[in-house]
């Protein structure tokens, strides 16, 4: 089912909300960017009480770049860095931050895209009187779209046919287009139907499933109306199986009740 409380609660933010969005757009998971903020405030809370950054000086950027080039630097030490650049308000620690994306070690991409997030705020935030609002996700977004993850089971329990996979295909490609959305990915198993879909922020996503799925099943009622929708992570092949095993537990009782 679409938890319609919380995403009308976070639509109506989203609608409400006066000023210049941003949306980060590299997916990263939820524990990283809260263990990130946690860090960086902890950054913040040692500068100098006259100063409201860490401000970096000529001969430590040299270093900072040193350190994150060189294979030996400890993971935490970079850490350290990108989260001390990220902080310090400064153009040039932008550049550093962008430059080290380029060639970042695995282990701290999704670190180095939350630094690069955060210095573009406390830049723009110098630079605009305007207000900023930033939007992060664990599955991030593109330009003024946030992406979500759909989970659409067989109505039936059966195998999903090729007329009826043409017209998911179909009336999802539609209507989305209608709202500026799209289909970033569109993949059927047996019988269930995972997605990736972007969308505006200001659509009005769980109507948008409600429509598209009754239009669908103008074709023969075959996708069930419970929906998994979320825009933290894609769900993984054993939460995929608890709820397919709970929907169908569920439908036999309706049956049999009846």
């Amino acid at each position: 089912m679409l938890q319609k409380d919380n995403f009308n609660r976070f639509q109506k933010f989203l609608n409400e909300a006066e000023g210049e969005f941003h949306i980060l757009e590299h997916q990263v998971p939820i524990e990283t960017q809260m263990e990130y903020f946690k860090y960086s405030n902890r950054l913040r809370s040692h500068r100098r009480p006259e100063k409201s950054e860490l401000v970096v000086n000529e001969r430590e950027f040299e270093q900072f770049v040193s350190d994150l080039q060189n294979p030996a630097t400890p993971t935490d030490d970079k850490k350290r860095i990108l989260a001390a650049l990220a902080v310090s308000k400064q153009v040039k620690a932008y550049r550093i931050l962008e430059n080290y994306l380029q060639t970042v070690d695995k282990e701290l991409t999704d670190w180095a895209f939350m630094a690069l997030m955060e210095s573009r705020i406390v830049l723009e935030s110098e630079f605009t009187d305007e207000k900023l609002i930033y939007i992060s996700t664990g599955l991030g977004g593109k330009g003024k779209k946030l992406r979500f993850y759909v989970l659409l089971l067989s109505n039936t329990g059966q195998p999903f046919l090729d007329y009826q996979q043409k017209v998911v295909e179909r009336e999802f490609a539609y209507t989305l287009a209608k709202e500026d959305g799209e289909i970033e990915q569109l993949i059927f198993k047996m019988n269930y139907i995972e997605m990736l879909i972007l969308v505006p922020f200001h659509a009005n996503i769980t109507k948008i499933l409600e429509h598209v799925i009754n239009e669908c099943n103008q074709y023969g009622d075959f996708v069930s109306n419970t929906v998994t929708l979320t825009n933290v992570k894609k769900l993984s092949d054993n939460e995929i199986t608890q709820i397919i095993n709970k929907h169908d537990k569920k439908s036999k009782n309706i049956r049999t009740s009846h």
